[in-house]
């Protein structure tokens, strides 16, 4: 399988995040990226497909913002990472601001993703690998991998969050469309919730978007991702959420998988975009599933039992010294 990754996403490296109360290492580190590297082989840096593809997703001031917010930090005499400490609550007018903290706020939805100096390198070239793997896909391989870093699924057309800055599997899907598949699904089998990739197509009839996740009652990002939101407008009844109690094994995730993949097969589909999160692993520190590694190939098997061709995203997954073994574990199941 093709794999396509960017040395520059390397460059996003914020040093701290607020989680659970408390200022910690951030997780989401490029120690995940070079263990994956070392389990795999033949990786192709992309092209640059510029920035129309990310444009059909993300609205023009929120990109203006990513790109800029870092440079204003800076210039407003602040060191070191921009982060937010004041956001909108719900219902609260749209206001144009300038100061850079008021930004922060308007533009993500929580305190887990600070932007660093080479944040926007990194997102960009996420993006861009997401592209390659879409082409490559819509080129004739049957299935491809897209080895983003940051991850994306977590934010939406103009918000960011849990660690994601430009929605990978939604510019993968979105130039699908562009060339001409008509209907596409998304099965996101990351632990937490996609909530990001859900608000983009939320009203869409032709991109079914379907989740296998923690109960957001426990698990973030809690407003999102409960069994009761189905999509509205022409997208009713394309939204599935599969929401599954903290130690979920391999047998009980399984029949929520397979749920989603009857409606993915009832759907339609003429093309396939997984975002692949490998935090369900039993091993993650900040995730509770009971997935083990040799899990992962009978439930991409599955996955690659429905016959579509398959763009496979990369999101989560934070068990650093187990995340390479578990991502070969996965794609070895579209052998």
């Amino acid at each position: 399988m093709r794999t396509f990754f960017d040395p520059r996403q390397h460059d996003h490296a914020p040093a701290m995040e607020l989680h659970n109360g408390a200022y910690v290492p951030y997780a989401e580190h490029r120690g995940r990226m070079e263990n994956v590297l070392a389990a795999l082989s033949d990786v192709e840096a992309p092209r640059d497909y510029g920035m129309e593809p990310i444009r059909r997703v993300h609205r023009d001031n929120y990109l203006a913002f990513l790109q800029t917010a870092h440079p204003r930090w800076v210039e407003a005499g602040r060191n070191g990472d921009a982060h937010g400490y004041a956001w909108p609550v719900v219902g609260r007018r749209p206001l144009k601001l300038n100061r850079i903290d008021a930004d922060l706020g308007q533009f993500s939805f929580d305190a887990s993703s600070p932007i660093a100096a080479g944040t926007w390198s990194s997102a960009y070239w996420a993006a861009q690998s997401a592209l390659a793997a879409t082409e490559a896909v819509l080129g004739g391989d049957r299935a491809a991998f897209a080895l983003c870093r940051p991850p994306g699924h977590h934010c939406g057309s103009d918000y960011l969050g849990g660690y994601c800055f430009i929605n990978n599997v939604a510019v993968a899907a979105e130039a699908a469309i562009t060339a001409g598949r008509k209907r596409i699904a998304i099965l996101d089998v990351d632990y937490h919730h996609g909530n990001g990739t859900q608000d983009i197509f939320y009203d869409r009839g032709d991109v079914m978007f379907v989740s296998v996740h923690a109960d957001p009652a426990t698990d973030y990002p809690f407003f999102w991702g409960h069994a009761d939101e189905r999509g509205e407008g022409a997208g009713e009844g394309a939204t599935l959420n599969l929401p599954l109690p903290r130690g979920t094994d391999l047998a009980n995730y399984t029949a929520a998988l397979e749920t989603g993949l009857a409606a993915i097969r009832a759907f339609g589909a003429d093309m396939l975009c997984v975002s692949f999160g490998a935090d369900t692993f039993a091993g993650d520190p900040i995730s509770q599933f009971a997935l083990q590694t040799a899990d992962y190939t009978p439930i991409a098997r599955s996955i690659a039992a429905l016959g579509l061709p398959t763009v496979i995203v990369m999101e989560g997954g934070y068990a650093v010294d187990a995340l390479g073994a578990n991502v070969a574990a996965f794609l070895a199941g579209f052998a």
